[in-house]
């Protein structure tokens, strides 16, 4: 992964792809795979070890056997008459990635009746341990209108450290398609004949003990065993990532942990505790005779690693302090096992990281794994540890009892969800929506939109139109309780579940929620223009109503991704963009007043150094990093910074505007700080997400998938972008009023500031 992949979900393609990669990782089916969609579940009457995804409603999924290339059947997926313009259906299935090859290849027949508004096709996924590898979903050569069976072919490299191959075959927009005959073939062979990649087996991976949990249940705590467990999950992730023999790969260091776990739960005193931990440590062997320097006197150094705690009597007896240190002198100077740094960016990647994903409910042992996992990959590996702005080391012990004491998977991943939000990370949350967390948000949805806007809960749109206007909420109207609750009461009583780099960017993903419930009718109080009263508002079931939720990830969604406004002006909507449009854009806007960009939306393509160019007369800094070490865990130093523009193409020589709000995140944040750099560049809007820096994903037990900014943004001069996000330049917040009557406040504004620099020019 390149910096100018930055984030990883920067790779894929719009919405659809995004949705392929947080579908569930399930079992990796059957040794004979169902490729043919001959062998059907005799339940749900779909083919056997198959998924389904995206869409929850407007779409069919089926077998078919009237309409089939060979064979039994051939599947079918089919919009209906609830259908949502560019909503889609998948289907999906899982083969481990055990094949040894350069290539890979899926080819399958597919069919089609009437496909507009997207396209039909096969779709191909590599993942490695945490992430995709390699994407394609037919998006730029899509099967439209009405076709025959015709083979369709993907290839893709095979990575050696792919993990998984996923593939499928979808319909984005009306209509409907057929797939049938898939097959895949390795370095040109079929899969039955394709070699197998030879085992790598280290001490780590035999050891299985464990696999099917810790066996450890946890009673009432007391107050030394939460210090000897404070102290343990210190030691414990000191030593996963300093320890030469753990980074080998000698050692399952979730099974160490259930070893000794038990044994440091009863010990009674400082010097009891620490006279195991010694034990335990001298069974690891012997360090390397070659020391490692000291971090003190790095002057390239941006992040040290807090070591302080290692000369505390009050955790450690001095013996085992001078053991660590020695370790620490000794520590592993080469590749690790657990985790590597990204090539060409930086951020770390996790590996052999086990999410026990056949557990249902972690029991007491695997609870603490969660929180001592999480804890010190943020100790060692989170860019942003200096913003916590709280003591990082009271936080591992004040959440120990409320791990030790979760009574169901509900409360254990709440618990991990109120962790995660401690670290004040946009990126960081629980992605792979547990079906516990959505029954806890409530499993009956509003088809009304609700946004903050001056603090107040407002409705600014319908997930669905017919169903939002008959639920009588008018756009302006102002929701104030729920069945009596106040909204800012609701707020603060869920706020701490709702992960976030700041405030605006919490507010945006509560109020998502915020008419979610667990009943079909929820009773309103609503303000329209000063007058109260109360409503009956009707939610429906997840399958019963198809909701736009696009609306929710773009302030006011465009048809394309530019076009010329009046008087002479260009508009850019990057949530659409090709980099293969700018030639278009360039000659479209080539003599244009001025030009917006819209970046309350996430960007479709990574357009930094190709739009980027446009607005640059020549190469200017815009970002520097911060990146970690495996070699020296909490250690992050400067990058060199990076350039945009280039001497000697078309530049754009008028005014630029570029909108921001707290859609604006991750990649759209850091595209912001590139155009921003352009001289005739003014960012107006309000505070953007925070969350900048390519991605790092990792599982926690049970099945948990989170991640965190990975690498360290900030401007040239050094300034802060992480939890601060994107200052504008005039800070411009939409008005209940302007809601009311349908005026975009911040584009009114651009156009405005456009007109009077043109004005000012012509003098």
């Amino acid at each position: 992964m390149a910096v100018n992949a930055l984030p990883i979900l920067s790779r894929m393609k719009h919405l659809l792809p995004l949705l392929l990669w947080l579908s569930p990782f399930i079992a990796l089916g059957q040794p004979s795979f169902n490729l043919n969609f001959d062998r059907a579940d005799a339940s749900s009457r779909l083919p056997a070890d198959w998924f389904l995804m995206g869409a929850e409603a407007g779409y069919t999924v089926s077998l078919d056997s009237s309409v089939r290339y060979q064979g039994r059947y051939a599947l079918r997926i089919q919009s209906g008459a609830n259908y949502q313009r560019q909503a889609f259906k998948a289907v999906g299935l899982t083969i481990p990635a055990r094949y040894a090859g350069k290539q890979i290849e899926l080819t399958g027949y597919v069919k089609t009746s009437q496909v507009a508004n997207g396209w039909a096709g096969l779709w191909l996924r590599i993942d490695g341990p945490d992430f995709p590898l390699a994407f394609d979903n037919m998006e730029n050569r899509g099967v439209k209108g009405t076709t025959d069976w015709t083979r369709y072919s993907i290839k893709l490299n095979l990575a050696n450290a792919a993990q998984r191959i996923v593939l499928g075959g979808l319909l984005s927009g009306s209509g409907t398609a057929w797939f049938d005959d898939l097959t895949i073939r390795i370095n040109g062979s079929d899969l039955d004949n394709a070699k197998l990649k030879p085992e790598k087996l280290t001490k780590a991976g035999l050891d299985t003990a464990f696999r099917n949990g810790s066996g450890i249940t946890l009673a009432q705590l007391t107050s030394q065993q939460i210090s000897n467990l404070a102290v343990l999950g210190r030691v414990w992730g000191f030593l996963k990532y300093h320890h030469p023999a753990i980074a080998k790969g000698d050692y399952n260091w979730d099974a160490e942990l259930f070893r000794v776990l038990p044994k440091v739960l009863d010990t009674r005193t400082t010097a009891e505790r620490s006279a195991v931990l010694e034990q335990w440590i001298s069974r690891l062997g012997p360090l390397p005779t070659a020391r490692r320097p000291d971090t003190t006197s790095l002057k390239q150094a941006f992040l040290k690693p807090d070591l302080r705690w290692l000369n505390d009597p009050t955790l450690l007896a001095p013996t085992l302090g001078r053991q660590l240190h020695q370790i620490y002198r000794g520590r592993n100077a080469k590749s690790h096992y657990y985790v590597a740094m990204a090539p060409g960016v930086g951020n770390p990647e996790f590996k052999n990281e086990d999410g026990y994903a056949g557990i249902a409910y972690p029991d007491g042992g695997l609870r603490l794994l969660s929180l001592f996992r999480y804890w010190n990959i943020i100790t060692y590996f989170f860019p942003y540890r200096h913003l916590i702005q709280e003591d990082w080391n009271a936080v591992l012990t004040n959440f120990i009892p409320k791990f030790a004491g979760c009574t169901d998977l509900q409360q254990y991943l709440l618990v991990n969800l109120e962790l995660i939000g401690r670290v004040h990370d946009t990126h960081a949350n629980i992605w792979n929506n547990p079906p516990e967390l959505e029954r806890w948000r409530g499993s009956y949805l509003s088809p009304v939109q609700v946004r903050f806007i001056e603090n107040q809960a407002v409705v600014t749109g319908y997930y669905h139109d017919s169903a939002g206007r008959a639920s009588r909420l008018k756009v302006g109207d102002i929701i104030t309780k729920l069945d009596g609750l106040p909204v800012d009461q609701w707020v603060a009583a869920r706020s701490r579940y709702y992960p976030a780099s700041n405030q605006p960017t919490r507010l945006r993903d509560m109020a998502r929620d915020l008419l979610r419930g667990h009943t079909a009718n929820v009773m309103l109080e609503v303000s329209r223009t000063g007058t109260s009263s109360t409503t009956e508002l009707k939610r429906y079931a997840r399958n019963e109503l198809a909701r736009n939720t696009a609306i929710d990830y773009a302030t006011y969604p465009q048809d394309s991704s530019y076009r010329m406004l009046a008087d002479s002006i260009g508009f850019i909507f990057p949530a659409k963009i090709k980099n293969s449009q700018l030639p278009a854009i360039q000659k479209a806007f080539g003599n244009a007043k001025g030009i917006v960009v819209d970046l309350r939306c996430y960007p479709s393509e990574f357009i930094v150094f190709t739009l980027g160019s446009f607005f640059h007369t020549g190469p200017t800094p815009f970002v520097k990093f911060t990146e970690g070490e495996v070699s020296n865990p909490g250690l992050f130093s400067w990058t060199k910074e990076l350039k945009v523009g280039s001497r000697g193409v078309p530049h754009f020589p008028g005014k630029v505007v570029i909108l921001i709000n707290e859609e604006t995140q991750s990649q759209a944040e850091y595209t912001t700080m590139a155009f921003r750099a352009a001289p005739n560049v003014t960012v107006i809007g309000s505070q953007t997400a925070g969350a900048d820096g390519n991605v790092s994903p990792f599982p926690l037990p049970g099945n948990v998938r989170t991640m965190i900014s990975g690498i360290g943004v900030y401007y040239p001069d050094g300034r802060e972008t992480q939890r601060i996000g994107i200052v504008p330049d005039l800070e411009i917040k939409p008005t209940i009023q302007g809601i009311r009557e349908g005026r975009d406040e911040l584009l009114d504004k651009a156009i405005e500031l456009i007109k009077k620099s043109s004005l000012t020019a012509t003098r």
